[in-house]
């Protein structure tokens, strides 16, 4: 009985060991490390919290890409979900403090905007057009969206032991000498 205790508090240990350590990215850990935009691209970031977004389907419309149909209320809306631990990538910074972040690889890369949020200690967090007391309004691929004031606290995480892992490495030329 005993042994098994140990065994199965090894394997424990080492299974929460080899899964990554998500941590909140905030604008100090942005500072602190000064990363570039091409840096940027290499670090794996994931969401914190589900994501919602919902807009009334268009009449006549019969094929949704992206989302899925749902009836709510008697009306036909459109659904996309993103979910909490989903992996996504910076894309761009459209200006300072602002992540334009992908959640699919495609040619016209579709994302969503995260930004500082002194709120949530400076968490980069997901950013709306206008955050209203139960809602908020999101551009998604082009289109406007509504999402729950929920999603106000979906925030990017990221793997910082992976990230502080992109450290240049700088090595200096001395040159060549004819003998």
């Amino acid at each position: 009985m005993r042994n098994i205790f140990f065994l199965s508090s090894f394997l424990g240990l080492l299974l929460t060991s080899c899964s990554p350590t998500l941590t909140p990215f905030t604008q100090k850990l942005y500072e602190e490390n000064k990363w570039t935009n091409d840096e940027l691209k290499q670090i794996q970031f994931y969401i914190s919290d589900d994501i919602v977004l919902r807009r009334k389907a268009e009449n006549g419309q019969t094929t949704i890409k992206e989302g899925k149909i749902k009836t709510i209320n008697g009306e036909k809306v459109e659904e996309i979900i993103f979910r909490e631990g989903t992996p996504c990538l910076f894309h761009f910074s459209p200006k300072e403090d602002r992540f334009a972040i992908s959640f699919e690889k495609s040619e016209n890369p579709k994302f969503l905007m995260f930004g500082p949020n002194p709120k949530l200690s400076n968490r980069y967090a997901l950013l709306a057009k206008d955050w209203e007391k139960r809602s908020g309004i999101i551009s998604y691929d082009g289109k406007e969206y509504h999402t729950s004031s929920d999603a106000a606290w979906a925030c990017l995480l990221v793997d910082l032991k992976r990230a502080h892992n992109l450290e240049k490495s700088t090595k200096v030329v001395k040159g060549a000498k004819v003998n």
